[in-house]
């Protein structure tokens, strides 16, 4: 932790306990909830290892005071919740405030614990009157329970929602991997975590607290502690000599005190969002060298390690940057109607940007492939907690790993969708197959440059979206062009929607939206702001008058619904749009698939977890 300024002068004492009054605080400018010191007193107690309920009873009133135990939170420990997006996680070890008296349960990693009290307001006496440890044994698994595997990591790892889409992390998607007879997956990883962070919120101690002897803590940070925050008071990020203390002596320590067993994973490299064919791939942690620090930790330890770091550049240069690119968070106009912080996704990435450090599902997926086979080679080399968890595994997972061939496991992979132009929609293609709605040839391949048809089309999205066929009579089958497709996409919404979508309403920006009162249809797209409506108004589009005139009015609105967009003058890593509809052009598989995909995000619960493997 970075140290924090008390004052041990100005501490009185009258026979029941012990006082201060600070007549300044100190707040870093514009950084003030992450960095302050309202100074106070600080007890450093000899504790060893483990976990300890901590009673606290001070001669202030909790509004008056803060207590926290060995760097920690206390805004956040005070509050309930949930540890994920999906509100599945709960928080379970919360501290307690009550007139004077202050409860946590603590998990510690070093042979000490602080218990600090500062003030909540100047010259405003607190002090401490009484403190209590009692131990809390390791927690024994109950007779016939599962043991559970715990992964605890930053954004690359975390759990997704539906308004997150495309975004996944590794942590979401291994569990597929583990027999759920045999062992309980939980995700507690979340976006903008670091070692420092994931214990100072309490994060980590709900994990040690939750778990039993046995039980598994699989650990990947490295990419926020790259920040150059450290030495702010409730940072994220960490210098060399603290990442390796962090993992040394704060987590492995109170791991193993608990009879818990961890797991280090070394982060995956970034990926440059601009590189050009033929770069090469090397490792991008070169300022602070993290994934070294770990392996070195691990091996120093006697901890298994699974080196994602190593594995991930060898991924990327395998498959080349055409589709390394596609599988990062590259996105265009028109791929998803999910939202980033900065608002919508509809109209490309609002950061303008092709973000390589967050990834889609379809490489979620090979991340926990590498780990598994990781872990597999590992019991081969005779790692007994390799062997442990591998036997977790299920069994075709355990062949897939042992012969490299996962075509059993991932069986929505095609052959002409992993490498090169064939993989520019390769999260939507394989989304679709794996929902059974799209599907191969006899030979593997999934032909994204073959046309489409409007019986296939209408198949497809009548599947899709559990509708009648007859609910697209009027399309007779033939060549699917653009125009047709708009216009069976705006039947479909409204056979499905009574109302608006959260996606159309929730996450805009400022921009007037098409059919309210003030909307210009005129004006800047550049102006418009992160909406999920095009930013190319109908009235801007050059080529409307192509449209045959019996399907114009459907067009017209899918196109303001934003189900169909502009495919010529976008760009992933630009948010921008088109001025050209193409009405006659044929839409090809894979163009069917990025509107079948984005139809199928669509219809979904937003703050449902997006690893949906199946229809309904």
């Amino acid at each position: 932790m970075p140290s924090r300024e008390v004052h041990t002068a100005t501490i009185t004492s009258d026979g029941t306990g012990f006082y201060i009054t600070e007549p300044v605080f100190y707040a870093e400018p514009n950084y003030e909830k992450v960095n302050y010191n309202n100074y106070g007193m600080a007890f450093r107690i000899q504790a060893p290892p483990g976990a300890y309920s901590v009673y606290v009873k001070t001669t202030s009133d909790a509004a008056d005071t803060i207590v926290s135990v060995s760097g920690m939170e206390t805004s956040r420990l005070l509050r309930g919740g949930s540890w994920d997006a999906a509100k599945l996680v709960p928080k379970k070890y919360i501290a307690t405030a009550r007139g004077k008296e202050w409860t946590y349960t603590y998990v510690n990693g070093r042979d000490y614990l602080d218990i600090e009290i500062e003030p909540n307001k100047i010259n405003t006496p607190v002090g401490v009157e009484e403190i209590v440890l009692q131990p809390i044994p390791p927690q024994q698994r109950e007779d016939g329970s599962l043991p559970t595997i715990f992964i605890l990591g930053d954004s690359t790892v975390k759990s997704y929602t539906f308004d997150e889409t495309p975004m996944s992390g590794w942590g979401q998607v291994i569990d597929a991997m583990f027999n759920p007879d045999k062992v309980n997956v939980i995700n507690y990883s979340m976006g903008g975590r670091s070692f420092k962070n994931a214990y100072t919120e309490g994060r980590f101690n709900d994990i040690l607290m939750s778990g039993s002897i046995g039980d598994y803590v699989f650990i990947q940070f490295g990419h926020n502690d790259e920040s150059t925050d450290e030495f702010r008071r409730f940072g994220r990020g960490s210098t060399e000599s603290m990442y390796e203390t962090y993992i040394k002596e704060i987590y492995l320590p109170a791991i193993r005190e608990r009879g818990m067993i961890p797991v280090l994973i070394t982060p995956m490299s970034r990926v440059r969002g601009n590189a050009a064919p033929g770069y090469v791939y090397t490792n991008s942690f070169i300022n602070r060298k993290f994934p070294d620090i770990m392996k070195r930790s691990a091996e120093e330890s006697g901890v298994t390690l699974i080196d994602l770091n190593s594995e991930s550049v060898k991924f990327y240069n395998e498959i080349g940057v055409e589709a390394t690119t596609a599988v990062v968070m590259s996105i265009e106009a028109g791929e998803t109607p999910g939202k980033t912080n900065s608002g919508s996704y509809a109209n490309g990435h609002p950061s303008k940007k092709i973000d390589g450090t967050h990834y889609k599902e379809a490489l979620a997926k090979q991340f926990a492939r590498i780990i598994v086979t990781e872990l597999v080679k590992k019991v081969k080399a005779g790692d007994s907690t390799a062997a442990a968890i591998a036997s977790y595994l299920k069994a075709d997972v355990r062949v897939a790993a042992l012969s490299g061939d996962w075509s059993k496991i991932f069986p929505e992979m095609a052959g002409d969708t992993t490498t090169g132009e064939g993989a520019y929609y390769r999260n939507q293609i394989e989304k679709l197959i794996q929902l059974g709605v799209m599907s191969k040839d006899p030979l593997g391949n999934f032909n994204p440059d073959e046309e489409m048809t409007v019986g296939e089309f209408i198949r497809c999205i009548s599947k899709l979206m559990n509708l009648e066929k007859s609910t697209f009579a009027d399309y007779p089958n033939g060549e699917l062009s653009r125009e047709i497709m708009g216009a069976i996409l705006v039947d479909a919404y409204h056979a499905k929607f009574t109302s608006k979508p959260k996606y159309m309403t929730d996450y805009n920006g400022t921009a007037v939206v098409p059919g309210d009162p003030d909307y210009d249809p005129y004006m800047d797209p550049g102006s418009r702001g992160a909406m999920y409506y095009p930013l190319v108004s109908w009235q801007q589009l050059m080529d409307t008058a192509q449209i045959a005139p019996h399907l114009a009015s459907k067009v017209k609105e899918a196109y303001e619904l934003g189900l169909i967009r502009s495919e010529k003058g976008i760009a992933r890593g630009q948010m921008v749009n088109g001025t050209e509809l193409e009405p006659k052009v044929a839409v090809t598989r894979e163009k069917a698939a990025k509107a079948l995909y984005f139809m199928w995000v669509l219809q979904q619960a937003v703050k449902a977890e997006n690893d949906v493997s199946s229809l309904k």
